[in-house]
């Protein structure tokens, strides 16, 4: 069965008990910004978001449905609950694998009320049937749903309000052309800058109620892979260390001491990074290795790989995608401590013929 759409997204951690699942629920909705002032980084998409919001509010319609793409972990739930509440309506949350068949969709659509936001994660998940469902109440508002079998089927429409769907996917490629074109604004939100990553770490520190120096949130911030999901977690990480190691406050050692006791470098690379690079290198010669080889070497999920890990390699320089499959940089030998070779690897083999 679907999932009935609920107030808040979050994925709660199965080892906690019941009473922590929801203290930290808790504190993850109160690190969420709620106003898209309060929302740092970003900029590009925040201007956009805020001319469309304020057009609509100034037509007194329902803003334009809005596609939020990119990796995971940058804000494309909050922003679904920032554009809710700018707009002053409910929002309702769903995710894509959640909706299982026609009736669940139908279901949500028409318990919608008029204007409301209605957030899909991981659209691109979507069944093909179900996403059918899809084109014309994003168009027209309405759905068709048959009723009866055989030659005495008919067809009934269902008018819906006017609402905004808000999808996000961290694989735009899998989208299918005819939903994404429905969508009147397509944001693509990008890793974020050390700067934003600082005032993140900062205003959450402040929400948290734990004292930090500005080093120690710069320390933080270094490590948290350019994403405010895992500055946060990192952030909770930290604070524990501290009440436990230190004098209360999160100074630039005891940070990098508790980051190193959870296995993560300077970089922010954790094991399940290194280990991806160690076995492009030593297992492989450095590549190329196809992605789903690379998975099953490392034991972890293919997508898993391709959308949590991979960007973030990419973006240092570290990793490459190649017709051929995946090789590792100069950058990557250098950060494993081992003597890069005198040729990059594999890129003789990128012309060969097949």
């Amino acid at each position: 069965m679907g999932e009935t759409p609920t107030e808040t997204g979050d994925i709660q951690d199965r080892e906690l008990t019941p009473r922590q699942r929801v203290e930290e629920g808790q504190y993850e909705r109160s690190l969420r910004p709620r106003r898209l002032g309060e929302y740092i980084g970003q900029d590009r998409v925040k201007a956009s978001l805020g001319i469309f919001i304020e057009a609509a509010k100034a037509r007194a319609e329902p803003l334009d449905h809005v596609l939020l793409h990119g990796p995971p972990g940058l804000g494309k739930t909050t922003l679904a609950s920032i554009i809710a509440t700018e707009m002053g309506v409910s929002l309702r949350i769903t995710s894509g694998p959640a909706v299982e068949r026609q009736g669940d969709l139908v279901s949500i659509l028409t318990n919608l009320k008029p204007n409301d936001v209605l957030f899909i994660d991981e659209i691109h998940r979507l069944n093909r049937v179900v996403e059918e469902v899809l084109y014309s109440a994003m168009e027209d508002f309405a759905v068709d749903i048959i009723l009866g079998k055989g030659p005495a089927a008919r067809t009934m429409r269902i008018n819906l309000p006017r609402f905004t769907l808000v999808g996000a996917t961290t694989r735009l490629a899998l989208l299918t052309g005819p939903l994404r074109d429905r969508f009147g604004s397509q944001l693509r939100l990008d890793f974020y800058a050390l700067e934003a990553m600082e005032e993140i770490v900062v205003r959450s520190a402040d929400v948290l109620q734990v004292p930090i120096s500005d080093e120690g949130a710069l320390a933080v911030a270094r490590r948290s892979r350019g994403t405010p999901r895992v500055a946060n977690r990192l952030l909770k990480r930290v604070r524990d260390y501290v009440e436990v190691r230190g004098q209360g406050i999160i100074t630039p050692e005891l940070a990098a001491d508790a980051l190193t006791m959870l296995e993560i470098d300077e970089l922010g690379l954790d094991d399940i990074d290194r280990r991806i690079l160690h076995v492009i290198v030593d297992k492989f010669g450095g590549g190329p290795v196809g992605i789903d080889t690379l998975a099953a070497a490392i034991s972890e999920e293919t997508d898993t790989l391709m959308d949590v890990y991979e960007p973030y390699l990419i973006q240092l320089g570290f990793l490459q995608r190649t017709p051929r499959g995946r090789t590792a940089t100069r950058g990557a030998y250098q950060h494993l401590g081992l003597q890069p070779p005198m040729i990059e690897p594999a890129q003789h083999l990128l012309f060969e013929q097949p």
